[in-house]
């Protein structure tokens, strides 16, 4: 049989070695990130094409008939669907 002692060495040993390890790869992990936020440009978004409010209103606007059937359809589900 080993003896007691060695083997809480042992596991000291391996439960260090394995702290040191992550701490190593976070650190560097760390590291690449920061040097990568300096030399990667920032992303600029894109201009948004401006449209006449006129045309927008017109040719997408909802028919009263769409809106009527849609409020029906919602009265209906939430009549049969009240606890």
């Amino acid at each position: 049989m080993t003896d007691i002692g060695s083997l809480l060495e042992n596991a000291a040993t391996l439960m260090i070695t394995g702290m040191a390890a992550v701490f190593l790869f976070l650190t560097i992990l760390v590291f690449l990130v920061s040097v990568m936020a300096r030399v990667v440009p920032k992303e600029e978004p894109l201009p948004t094409p401006r449209t006449t409010s006129s045309n927008t209103n017109t040719s997408q606007a909802t028919s009263p008939q769409i809106i009527s059937a849609i409020s029906s359809a919602v009265h209906q589900y939430r009549k049969r669907n009240t606890k």
